[in-house]
């Protein structure tokens, strides 16, 4: 079931709804205000503060029982009240409700909740004709104090000030000299400037602070003295009533305050009564009334709301889910009895408001009531506002919501607080900047995630359980249970507050975590300083740190050659053997059109020549550098961490983290690696250099990203472990009879109509095989043009097969010819196949097809005469290099077992830009592997000289 937005179920009030700023002063109501009618209407207008007013039972009991003593009776009241209330607690505005009940009389006896005081009171009709005064300590100022001026006598004391309002100036005229000479008045004087023919109510508010200003004046005892005399007054009248405040904000107190307090508390209560105004189970029903219209139908007799069948439903539906989450909640919701509490708070989550009392009502600046509802004013206003535009359709006020991108609600907040040092962390981690850290966090999540904004309602909820980040004795964490239960909602996924809670902590740089407890703190944490000490990390750095874990990741391997980073072909070997080529960091699939050129010319070419062993090289292409870079960008910010964590200061829990993050960083290094480089680049069967693409890759693929790309290849048939013989026979190159070994183990690195070999010497194993089961034959040339030796239809061990150019494999067909040759003696000057004439005598052995031994034969008689004969041949001239093989393959590899033959090589290699002192070295060895001369002549360059 699709529930519906709060604000589609009830409205917050008129000036809630429209946006307009709220002043603090309106939930900060000052009595004397009231009582010359400047006090914001809510208060100012006794219909509409009872209409917002929720009657608690201690605000019940005290309305009550003041009306009754006013009303003359005696008997179970009090002439005395201490108002014992924290600061912000709501003291104020009970006194304004005992001030209009008295200032209007019968009049109220209509006013919503005013039939409950009369009930409990016991009487019928409010009391008329009452005479009302009332003392604001922070109000009225002695120094200049009241009149004079307009018409009426001036008021410099308290005493004075309330005479003339309970009875003008009759009643001033008593104390008209008492006021002069600023002495408190005693009974006598209170009896005669109290009126005696009517009702009579004082109070007095804010108390401490007239007298912490005027300590130093002595006029502290004196208000004191009056107090008391006042208090001893009032209790020998059976329709008189005093009701006090005394307390200030605590923030402010001194030694001589508390003292002070204490003193007028003992008093008050020895002579009267204390009174408590409310009580935290009732705060959310003075929340609601006070925010929120509600028709008269929907509120019981007794004040409270009566939600409809969409609230109900809201209410059914967040109490179905924890019960089904219970194991994973704390026990602040019973879920037996959590539809019940989500009915008392409704449009709020309980946990909205049960946080101010579980953890923030020990701030010494907060206002228990007043506070709250300022805070949650701003809310209201801020959410209805926002859910209108579409931006948030959440069925509750959660946690979460909180509208801490506000700079309205967040001065609100800090005011709580009792300082403003967390700006920065909250403007930072959660929201207020455009670039907050959670904010963004729900920018780049899933969708899941990023409609339900969970990042910055998860980060909201940690400020407010965190208690705002106080450090020391008041310092308190939110655990993931009480996350979950303020941050969930019916049909979401409870696993995805972990994964925020994950991303948080990575992202944040004042959120501290410790095992599974979170706060705000005013301390820089390790994100912080590695934020600052990444932005240091330069780039020549950060490739280097790439660079070194790429060749650690992909390892030496058996038979597989690893070329990294390389810029010019000289510096890939041609030689028959697969070798990968790991691309530099700037050669990526970004410039997919440059990278492919690059890699196709490194394929083709050798230095100035041809490349012989094309089909050997794999190129391995990242997709991007930059994740890698990032992540390397990492591990080096929080190494640099590491090195001055002494200097840092770190505690045991930040060098714990700092390991662990450490640790990850070169994991996700490792990680980036391999699914950075899934690009393969390698010549196809037609001879054009294709693309590879492997897909999603990780560490957990293989061993080695080698192993992994070697196992794609080998799936795709262009990497094979070996080879049967028949191949051969199908792939035999048509101008060959017989074939090189040589040639035949380079055909599977230079052709690409050949697979890729992992291993070459499987060439042997295959022509092994393929002597044995008599599909070739393995032979050798002889001087006399003879297979010498011959090896067909027999056992041969791979490690007697030679890759050379003076050993050949042969077909069946050819190896049988052959052996019929050998048994039948050809007419004489008929060429035997196999080479040279006549029949050879066979001294390699071999056999028949069927295994029959051949006997040796005599050697035929010479023919008496032959064909003219030359002396010998000589060439000379310039071969491509496109030609090389092909020219040794037919021209020289006829004559490589004619006595008489000399090869003369001259090569000179002039390229344009020079050779490197590293290739001649190379090319020296080279020479001496071979058994050559290595003795090479340099040619010196020279250099045009600078004009002088």
């Amino acid at each position: 079931m699709k529930l519906k937005p709060w604000y589609d179920v009830v409205k917050p009030r008129e000036d809630l709804r429209e946006g307009k700023p709220l002043d603090a002063s309106e939930f900060a109501v000052h009595l004397d205000k009231v009582r010359l009618g400047t006090a914001p209407k809510d208060y100012r207008d006794a219909a509409t503060f009872f209409d917002r007013t929720f009657l608690t039972e201690n605000l019940t009991g005290l309305g009550a029982e003041v009306m009754r003593r006013l009303s003359g009776i005696t008997t179970e009241t009090s002439a005395v009240f201490n108002m014992t209330t924290q600061f912000g607690g709501g003291k104020t505005h009970a006194l304004t409700l005992l001030y209009h009940l008295a200032r209007h009389g019968s009049a109220g006896n209509g006013w919503r909740g005013v039939t409950k005081i009369l009930q409990r009171a016991g009487i019928q009709t409010i009391p008329d004709n009452c005479a009302v005064a009332v003392f604001v300590g922070t109000e009225f100022d002695s120094v200049t104090g009241r009149g004079g001026d307009d018409g009426t006598p001036r008021r410099r004391t308290p005493w004075g000030e309330l005479a003339w309002q309970l009875g003008g100036e009759e009643s001033f005229a008593h104390v008209a000299q008492h006021d002069a000479d600023f002495i408190e008045p005693k009974g006598d004087v209170i009896e005669k400037f109290l009126p005696s023919d009517r009702p009579c109510l004082i109070l007095m508010d804010e108390v401490l602070n007239y007298i912490s200003t005027y300590r130093d004046r002595g006029w502290h005892n004196k208000l004191y003295n009056f107090i008391q005399a006042l208090s001893e007054t009032v209790r020998g009248r059976h329709n008189a009533v005093l009701v006090g405040s005394i307390p200030a904000s605590e923030l402010s107190y001194t030694d001589k305050d508390e003292a002070d307090q204490q003193r007028l508390k003992n008093l008050l209560d020895r002579l009267g009564k204390a009174v408590i105004v409310s009580v935290e189970s009732e705060t959310s029903e003075i929340i609601r009334r006070r925010l929120f219209e509600w028709d008269e139908r929907a509120v019981t007799p007794d004040g409270r709301v009566i939600l409809n069948k969409d609230a109900e439903d809201a209410c059914r539906a967040y109490a179905n889910w924890i019960q089904e989450n219970r194991l994973q909640l704390p026990n602040l919701i019973n879920p037996d009895l959590a539809r019940d509490e989500f009915r008392a708070t409704y449009p709020f989550h309980p946990m909205v408001i049960s946080v101010f009392e579980r953890k923030w009502q020990t701030l010494p600046r907060f206002q228990q009531t007043r506070g709250v509802l300022r805070l949650l004013a701003l809310w209201v206003s801020r959410a209805y506002q926002e859910g209108y535009k579409g931006a948030q359709r959440d069925p509750l006020i959660t946690l979460g919501t909180a509208p801490l991108d506000d700079p309205m609600f967040r001065a609100a907040v800090f005011e709580q607080l009792g300082e403003t040092k967390l700006e920065a962390a909250v403007t930072t981690d959660i929201a207020g900047k455009k670039d907050a850290h959670a904010v963004r966090l729900d920018s780049e999540a899933i969708d899941a995630i990023k409609k339900a904004r969970l990042h910055r309602k998860v980060a909201t909820t940690i400020f407010f359980e965190s208690n705002g980040g106080q450090v020391g004795a008041e310092a308190q964490e939110a655990s993931v249970p009480e996350i979950r239960l303020a941050v969930g909602e019916p049909g979401s996924d409870i696993g995805n507050i972990e994964t925020v809670l994950e991303a948080l902590t990575d992202a944040c740089y004042y959120l501290n975590v410790e095992k599974t407890r979170y706060k705000f703190s005013l301390k820089e944490n390790l994100n912080k300083r590695f934020a600052d000490r990444r932005a240091t990390v330069q780039g020549p750095q950060v490739d280097e740190e790439v660079k070194r874990e790429i060749q650690r990741i992909f390892a030496p391997k058996e038979f597989v050659e690893r070329v990294f980073f390389p810029e010019k072909s000289i510096q890939i070997s041609d030689r028959p053997v697969i070798s990968f080529l790991v691309a530099d960091l700037d050669r990526t699939m970004e410039d997919e059109k440059a990278t492919r050129q690059f890699a196709e010319q490194m394929i083709r070419e050798c230095g100035t020549t041809a490349r012989t062993f094309k089909s050997a090289l794999i190129w391995v292409v990242p997709d991007s550098a930059q994740p890698m870079r990032e992540e390397a960008r990492k591990i080096l910010a929080w190494q640099a961490i590491q090195d001055e964590a002494d200097d840092l200061k770190l505690d045991e829990a930040q060098k714990k983290q700092l390991a662990e993050n450490i640790h990850k960083a070169k994991r996700d290094l490792k990680e980036s690696i391999w699914r950075a480089y899934k690009h393969l680049f390698l010549l196809a069967k037609d001879n054009t250099v294709k693309m590879v693409d492997l897909g999603l890759v990780h560490s957990s693929a293989a061993d080695t990203p080698i192993s992994n790309i070697l196992n794609r290849l080998s799936a795709d048939g262009d990497v094979e472990k070996g080879v049967s013989p028949n191949f051969l026979v199908r792939n035999w190159p048509p101008a060959f009879k017989e074939w090189a070994t040589k040639s035949v183990r380079d055909a599977f690195y230079a052709s690409p109509v050949f697979p890729r070999l992992l291993n070459a010497e499987t060439v042997k194993e295959t022509i092994a095989r393929g002597v044995e089961s008599g599909i070739l034959a393995y032979v050798g040339k002889g001087t006399s043009g003879k297979y010498q030796p011959f090896a067909f239809n027999q056992s041969v061990s791979p490690a007697d097969i030679e890759f050379s150019d003076d050993m050949f494999v042969i077909t069946a067909e050819v190896a049988r010819a052959y052996l019929d040759a050998q048994t039948t003696p050809p007419p004489v000057g008929v060429p035997v196949e196999g080479g040279g004439t006549g029949v050879g005598t066979g001294t390699g052995g071999g056999a028949e097809p069927g295994g029959t031994p051949i006997e040796p034969q005599p050697a035929p008689t010479p023919p008496v005469a032959g064909p003219a004969k030359i002396a010998g041949i000589r060439w000379s001239g310039e071969v491509p290099p496109q030609k090389w093989m092909n020219f040794y393959t037919k021209v020289l590899s006829r004559f490589a077992a004619t006595p008489g033959l000399k090869l003369t090589i001259s090569v000179e290699v002039s390229p344009s830009d020079g050779l490197s002192k590293q290739s001649l070295e190379e090319t020296q060895n080279a020479l001496r592997e071979l058994g050559l001369d290595d003795r090479v002549t340099e040619k010196i360059s020279m250099q045009p000289m600078p004009p002088s």
